[in-house]
């Protein structure tokens, strides 16, 4: 098997059985997908593990690759193909100390996107508002709170284990009720993002965002990117939320037989995809953002959620005439951010350089796609390393050599979780 990256702290080694089981799973990829797609499978899953996870505790803190802060999104995403191997007793052990970490986290700060391992004042930039020293960065982002419920969630459905879903999690999933029906209407909130020196990062009037109308829907002062939200109301991330809320509600009932928590997640459920399917469509198809009040976004960005990932993040059916109509539009030239070269086409976003390929968004296409299509993702994924052997945040498609981030763990779990996707359909 390859090994970690030269130079990089193996900050969780792997275990003989999880490296016998992505030595198995490298050799099926190679015989499905080729043989460099099983040597780069085996390099970064092996990555990931060993590099960006660390035990403190009885918990797992997931850095992101070259930040060195746990992004709840991130770090969900980071273990996804992990879950597949969930019969070792290594890897559900170490993603229940991921479970435990996120929901520590959500404890201190639901507003918060990206956390430090301890209480050390680390900050992405001090001089932003509101910083307990246990909060990298307090960017409020709707997806932040619902990737975590997930994968709770899935954990417990695919081990049958609910030992991680305890009163923290309890309480953790009543204050994301609460939290998301607050900003139903956000005139009543008190969140205020200000970076000063920074006008991209600040919202408008005063840190409290643009103006939106009471609609149903919760709001979001960022994007999945990280970047300001243009309006308030971000449909992926919206229909993410009803997804989650449904997830809160069978735990409610059947782990903490709490059925007003239930009911509170159920009818919030209802009211968000009522707001969506008033205010969040041209058509059949989604839009990316709107305010309710009229001025509306149609885009998508290559971070999920994302309104190409629906199927992977959401209720939303991959067949369903809304997602195909809007899959259509987002995969052409009618989005701004669909970017093409020679070497690549695929979503890019406004977070980096113009015109530039996201390798999320490919992964993403190819598990949202045929299974010609996936092959083909994969192929252009592989191709646009940049001679690196790793996955990255964003590439220039007529010139792969330059990209944004040289390691960026979501991304390369994305990429290998298309490699499993497309082994099984194969």
């Amino acid at each position: 098997m390859a090994g970690t990256e030269p130079g990089r702290a193996r900050t969780n080694p792997a275990g003989a059985a999880l490296r016998a089981a992505l030595d198995a799973w490298g050799a099926r990829i190679a015989r499905a997908c080729g043989p460099v797609a099983g040597q780069r499978f085996a390099s970064l899953m092996l990555d990931t593990w060993e590099t960006t996870m660390r035990w403190h505790e009885e918990r797992v803190f997931v850095i992101t690759g070259d930040i060195p802060a746990m992004w709840l999104r991130d770090s969900s995403a980071q273990v996804l193909p992990f879950m597949r191997l969930l019969d070792l007793d290594e890897v559900a052990q170490t993603i229940r100390g991921v479970v435990r970490e996120q929901w520590r986290c959500i404890g201190l700060d639901p507003y918060a996107n990206a956390f430090n391992i301890a209480p050390n004042g680390a900050h992405f930039d001090p001089e932003d508002l509101d910083l307990h020293p246990g909060v990298w960065e307090r960017k409020y982002e709707v997806d932040s709170l619902a990737f975590p419920v997930r994968l709770a969630h899935q954990l417990w459905l695919r081990t049958g284990d609910s030992s991680h879903l305890d009163e923290t999690v309890h309480a953790g999933a009543r204050s994301i009720v609460d939290l998301w029906a607050l900003e139903q209407d956000h005139s009543r909130s008190t969140y205020r993002h200000v970076r000063p020196g920074e006008p991209a990062d600040t919202l408008p009037r005063g840190g409290a965002g643009a103006p939106v109308a009471v609609t149903g829907m919760t709001w979001s002062g960022f994007r999945p990117s990280d970047d300001a939200a243009v309006h308030g109301y971000n449909i992926p991330a919206q229909l993410m939320a009803v997804s989650a809320l449904g997830a809160i509600a069978e735990v409610a009932v059947k782990v903490w037989d709490d059925p007003a928590l239930a009911a509170r997640a159920t009818g919030l459920a209802g009211e968000i995809s009522g707001g969506v399917d008033r205010f969040g469509r041209d058509g059949e198809r989604y839009l990316y953002e709107v305010d309710g009040l009229g001025a509306t976004l149609a885009m998508d960005d290559a971070n999920m959620p994302s309104l190409l990932s629906l199927p992977l993040v959401s209720d939303v059916a991959a067949d369903s005439p809304q997602y195909l109509a809007t899959r259509r539009w987002v995969l052409s030239q009618d989005n701004p951010f669909f970017n093409t070269g020679r070497w690549a086409r695929g979503v890019g976003s406004p977070h980096t350089p113009p015109g530039y390929v996201w390798h999320i968004a490919l992964a993403v296409q190819g598990l949202t796609g045929t299974v010609e299509e996936a092959r083909a993702c994969l192929e252009t994924i592989l191709a646009t390393d940049g001679g690196t052997g790793m996955t990255h945040e964003s590439f220039n498609p007529d010139d792969p050599s330059e990209f944004t981030r040289p390691w960026f763990s979501w991304s390369n779990s994305m990429a290998c979780e298309l490699m499993m996707d497309l082994t099984e359909r194969s």
